[in-house]
């Protein structure tokens, strides 16, 4: 009887001390991204419909509106009419809109309010599989808004090179180059007062002077030295040139290596802030 009980008392013992090992086949990351992707399933029928509306009503605007008088006045923007450069630029400008998104309130809110990354860390989840999950999210949400924006502008005859059924990569490129940072800062934050104002000093100068709705060679010269360190201006430079067949190799190599950079170190910055926060 007490050989029984102690074989049973250790049996005990090494269950509780024992990491639980995942399902073969099903890393933890991938739960913690299906975690968002089963969140998002509850409003995508909304958002789907809205990925393809605002194109379209955008689009329509310049090209019925302002993309007149600029190809009246001008003769549009380098080579192509007005509809066909700022087009390509759109989907780099929605993959900065649904990272900024993503990386800000619904973190905080998995710290904060809901805590469930404190619950997930309880389980043999690691703060840096949030921190792949979270971002491979970011990824495919892009990317599946990537392919509608691409389907929208081929609608309205913007895209003039075979290039461009990589948009929705440039568009992901670009969405990671915003996402890891931005998690990486929410993951500091103890309320959401910054953000706010980052929004209105950071994502709206972005939207505005990273070469979406005109060249930069129009920008002062120091303006242009700046833009060189935003990530907008070279994920629209990329999607312009997938798009149009223009730009040299060389400097679409320049764009991606910057993204990719920015990306890169993004995500270690995520991986060490959220390890220091979840295992604190």
């Amino acid at each position: 009887m007490t050989t029984n009980t102690t074989a049973s008392t250790e049996v005990t013992q090494v269950a509780t001390t024992r990491p639980v090992q995942p399902t073969l086949g099903w890393a933890p990351w991938r739960r913690a991204f299906w975690y968002h992707a089963t969140f998002w399933s509850r409003t995508w029928r909304g958002q789907v419909i809205s990925s393809f509306l605002f194109p379209v009503l955008y689009l329509a605007s310049m090209g019925l509106g302002v993309g007149k008088l600029v190809n009246h006045h001008s003769g549009g923007v380098s080579g192509v009419t007005y509809l066909e450069f700022v087009a390509p630029a759109l989907l780099a400008m929605t993959g900065m809109q649904i990272a900024s998104n993503e990386s800000m309130w619904p973190i905080l809110a998995s710290f904060k309010w809901t805590r469930s990354y404190w619950t997930a860390v309880s389980t043999p989840i690691t703060p840096r599989d949030l921190v792949i999950g979270k971002l491979s999210w970011v990824a495919v949400h892009v990317a599946m808004v990537g392919v509608i924006y691409t389907c929208v502008l081929e609608a309205f005859q913007t895209l003039l090179s075979p290039w461009a059924v990589l948009l929705p990569l440039a568009g992901v490129l670009t969405g990671l180059a915003y996402a890891a940072p931005i998690a990486a800062f929410t993951a500091t934050q103890e309320n959401e007062k910054s953000f706010p104002v980052f929004y209105r000093f950071a994502i709206i100068p972005m939207f505005l002077f990273s070469g979406s709705f005109y060249p930069i060679s129009q920008l002062p010269s120091w303006l242009r030295v700046v833009v060189q360190f935003v990530p907008l201006y070279h994920g629209v430079a990329i999607c312009r040139t997938l798009a149009l067949g223009q730009g040299s190799l060389a400097t679409t190599g320049y764009h991606v290596g910057v993204l990719v950079a920015l990306a890169v170190l993004g995500a270690y910055l995520c991986d060490r802030n959220f390890r220091k926060r979840l295992e604190a």
